[in-house]
């Protein structure tokens, strides 16, 4: 790598984000796109359950507003959830068109449920839905000409001029490099691995909110930490980053025991497997405080069809662990998953002052 490069765009991160800003910039210039890792190590690779998206026909964008300004018990931003909404069925048609193969029931698609949503509305491609997106977006991105990668490499800061953002430092195994560009596109995930329990890959530790925070930008709702109710508990055998046991199981039917085989979160809420995740989170915390275990169990056998089918990834993720989810109870516990907050930007991604990463 040259020790000086000059881009008219950079982006850094591999994931949906950074792969969705590549493709469309690379039709208006020379794009680089950095990412600390393999090009397919972000969290994007391992999302399993799917899309929430308003494009079943008796779904509306304002049921969907409903439903996530509810989840949101009052702190949602109404106008990023207007967008969010209105403009994510276009955005899913377009992956369509690229070829992303999502699940069908016959001719049409095939919804799944999820919590604290009224209706089947999350669109999948069966439990590894975040992989059909990345193997999409990659095809689209790896064949324009204008687009290049520079995986394995860290950004260690951003460079200003003043307060405009003009390119970054990078680390690589070559040595330390700046690339200058037009405009810097912030897409590097969350910071999961700051807990010791997570379910994101190695990867996210937070460098982007660090990175954007050390040159003036302003970063907000850093304690809002999404914690997913049902992970694999594995005991001593915890690897850095914990298997996610979807949520669309329990949209399928499966609940959650105690360590007694007890149902228990009818007692919590009216939506009881299908309440809100930090409702359920909870739930199970205090279930394994009750009984003094690190688990709880989430049961499958309520579940139509084969679940090894429609939960393929699941399925022999647990048989390897000697789980066969037809069966056996799997044990599960809550582990962080979603960084709820961020740097801080307006409803065109434009950091605090708007300025920083502005032409």
């Amino acid at each position: 790598m040259n020790n000086t490069q000059l881009v008219d765009y950079v982006v850094i991160g591999s994931g949906i984000a950074g792969l969705s800003a590549a493709k469309y910039l690379g039709a208006h210039g020379k794009t680089l796109v950095v990412t600390k890792g393999a090009i397919r190590e972000g969290s994007t690779h391992y999302a399993q359950g799917g899309i929430a998206v308003a494009l079943a026909p008796s779904d509306t964008p304002d049921y969907h507003l409903e439903d996530t300004l509810k989840a949101g018990d009052g702190l949602c931003d109404t106008d990023a959830v207007q967008v969010l909404v209105e403009e994510g069925p276009a955005r899913v048609r377009e992956l369509i068109l690229m070829g992303a193969q999502f699940d069908r029931d016959g001719e049409n698609y095939s919804y799944t449920q999820e919590a604290a949503h009224g209706q089947r509305r999350i669109l999948h491609a069966g439990d590894a839905t975040g992989r059909e997106i990345e193997k999409t977006l990659g095809n689209a991105v790896l064949n324009q000409e204008n687009v290049q990668f520079l995986p394995n490499t860290s950004v260690v800061r951003l460079l200003m001029d003043a307060d405009r953002c003009v390119g970054c430092e990078v680390m690589s195994e070559s040595g330390l490099a700046q690339i200058f560009a037009g405009a810097v596109i912030l897409a590097s995930g969350g910071c999961g691995q700051i807990y010791a329990y997570n379910t994101n890959p190695p990867v996210s530790t937070g460098d982007g909110v660090s990175l954007a925070y050390e040159v003036g930008a302003r970063v907000q709702d850093m304690e809002f930490f999404q914690f997913h109710p049902t992970t694999l508990y594995l005991g001593d055998k915890k690897p850095i980053s914990l298997f996610l046991i979807s949520e669309a199981v329990r949209g399928e039917g499966a609940v959650l025991r105690n360590i007694y085989g007890e149902r228990f979160m009818p007692q919590y809420h009216p939506d009881a497997e299908l309440a809100p995740r930090d409702v359920v989170a909870r739930a199970i915390f205090h279930q394994m405080q009750q009984t003094d275990t690190p688990h709880v169990f989430l049961d499958l056998s309520p579940c139509l069809g084969d679940v090894t089918q429609r939960f393929p990834t699941i399925a022999k993720r647990c048989l390897s662990a000697g789980i066969d989810i037809r069966r056996d109870f799997v044990p599960v516990a809550p582990a962080a998953h979603y960084a709820m907050g961020g740097v801080s930007t307006d409803l065109s991604g434009r950091t605090t002052p708007w300025s920083v990463c502005g032409w």
